[in-house]
């Protein structure tokens, strides 16, 4: 058998690599270390601090992730997990994280579909806000607190608790965390009477770079204006937020119409484009497109379905002669439309059962088990008809076994009303509605992964000619990680971000960045699409 020798140079190449990867190993070590020997000179942090030497750490960094593409063995971990129980145990994370060269990351519900808030490529610290989740109603105020770490759901039922006639603009996704979902906008099937989540925060609290917590008056107006659409991890760790309560009547009525390609649905859809907008803002009608998908020919006894769901704040004797007036073409009909309380349409708009228990509200456990990947789109003239029959090709070229979902959320009313400035979020008037699509696959199919990434991406590019432009506008939540990073260290030009920020933010993205240096010059709260900020060497063009 002949004997192979490795060269000098070579050997010199593997020694300096196995070093290298030792010493950045001993120094995340280090900063580890470290980081928990100031944590614990701050307060008895026993309770609230997990690492991977902990039983429990797996369970509680795998609970909240939402998206199992970051949920595999080779998915960057946090060196530790902090679960404070009050807000006081926070400042000193931050402290100790900066003066120990470790980053911090703060999950509130998980559901980030780039999975920044648990995620990093540098040494990390997460904070898991999941215990900080009290709300208190004051109903007769009309407003709440909402601690950061609760989910949608759970304010919901709280609100129910205190009055049958009051609601919250918020999503329909009942597990996302407040925390994430208020601080990029958070839309939902009240938009179009009432705006977004964030449009009705008031007052916040949120400890910032040096440890201070502040609200509303102490942190400022711009600051305040910047947490409410503009990403606050960009700006400090938020764990609480006030907001303004909205009317509900005693009686909403909903309904889903189902309709296949067979049944007209294509013509429905484009019929939709026109109508949808500019309807009553009571009415609210999205629709939600899927079919399964083989990775073979299309199954002739399979097909493409769109289902046309709605939320009206009204009873059905008022909402038939609007459909009728206004859309005749979906053929609504009585037996079609269900009336109940605001609150049970919460779970209806989610998926659940009728006869759903309201208590599921209260659970946080999210239903979702796959891998995906979700990219948005803004809509701003109707996408002509014969478009369609490209997006319908692309249910039948996944790369194996997957799911294609899409769906288009109506804007218009009180959405086109609200100043494209008022807070970071842009997409106000002109927009007919958001178009976004998911691909999920299973477990099973995680080594083909790059194949539906494929498959979404094929979409997308299908898409530019019918969508915005100049920028193509996306929407925050919906965080996509194609549309451009930061380096690998979270630092950024300003021009480099803009490529991204632009999109999310359009000419709001300026004035983000602005604050971001008042507040947050030395960017310490940042990732891979956080907002830099414009220091000195990185002027507007670099």
């Amino acid at each position: 058998m002949k004997t192979r020798t490795i060269s000098p140079l070579t050997l010199l190449l593997l020694l300096l690599l196995i070093s290298c990867s030792w010493a950045a190993a001993s120094a995340a070590a280090d900063h580890h270390q470290d980081f928990l020997h100031c944590l614990s000179e701050k307060f008895d942090s026993s309770n609230v601090v997990y690492t991977a030497s902990n039983s429990s750490y797996t369970s509680i960094l795998k609970y909240s992730i939402f998206n199992l593409r970051y949920a595999s063995e080779s998915t960057p971990k946090p060196q530790v997990i902090i679960t404070p129980e009050h807000e006081s145990q926070i400042p000193p994370v931050i402290r100790c994280a900066k003066k120990t060269g470790l980053e911090i990351r703060t999950r509130s519900g998980g559901h980030d579909f780039e999975g920044l808030s648990y995620v990093s490529q540098v040494p990390f610290v997460m904070i898991d806000l999941i215990n900080l989740s009290e709300i208190t109603v004051d109903a007769e105020a009309k407003t709440a607190w909402v601690e950061a770490g609760a989910t949608i759901g759970s304010l919901y039922y709280r609100i129910a608790e205190k009055s049958p006639v009051l609601g919250f603009p918020a999503g329909g996704c009942l597990t996302i965390g407040v925390g994430g979902h208020f601080s990029g906008g958070g839309y939902g099937f009240m938009q179009r009477k009432y705006g977004l989540a964030a449009d009705h925060v008031i007052d916040a609290r949120i400890v910032d770079v040096n440890g201070r917590i502040l609200d509303r008056k102490s942190m400022g107006e711009d600051l305040f204006w910047a947490i409410r659409g503009g990403g606050a991890a960009s700006f400090g760790v938020v764990v609480a937020w006030k907001v303004e309560l909205v009317d509900v009547p005693e009686k909403v009525t909903v309904f889903t119409v189902d309709r296949t390609l067979e049944q007209n649905a294509t013509q429905l859809i484009d019929r939709w484009q026109y109508i949808a907008p500019n309807l009553d803002k009571d009415l609210f009608i999205g629709i939600l497109i899927t079919r399964s998908i083989s990775g073979q020919e299309p199954n002739p006894n399979q097909t493409i379905h769109a289902y046309f769901f709605s939320l009206f704040l009204g009873g059905v004797d008022a909402l038939l002669p609007l459909m009728q007036q206004t859309f005749p073409e979906l053929g609504l009909a009585r037996e079609n439309c269900t009336e109940m309380s605001w609150i049970k349409s919460t779970l209806y708009v989610a998926g659940y059962p009728i006869e759903t228990p309201l208590q599921t509200l209260l659970n946080r456990t999210k239903r979702q088990t796959a891998l995906s990947k979700q990219k948005s789109d803004y809509v701003k003239k109707p996408i002509p008809q014969r478009a369609f029959q490209g997006i319908w090709d692309q249910f039948y070229r996944a790369e194996d076994k997957g799911a294609l979902l899409i769906f288009m959320m109506p804007y218009g009313g009180r959405m086109a009303e609200i100043s494209d400035s008022a807070i970071p979020f842009p997409h106000r008037a002109g927009n007919l509605y958001l178009f976004s699509h998911v691909v999920f696959w299973g477990e099973e199919n995680a080594r083909n992964s790059d194949g539906y990434l494929s498959w979404s991406r094929r979409l997308y590019d299908y898409m530019t000619p019918y969508v915005s432009t100049a920028p193509r506008s996306a929407y925050l939540n919906y965080r996509d990680l194609d549309l451009g990073v930061n380096d690998a260290v979270g630092e950024t030009s300003y021009a480099r971000a803009g490529v991204w920020g632009m999109k999310y933010f359009g000419s709001n993205f300026d004035r983000l960045v602005r604050v971001k240096t008042l507040v947050d010059p030395g960017n310490f709260f940042r990732n891979e699409q956080s907002i830099p900020p414009l220091h000195s060497k990185w002027k507007k063009g670099d």
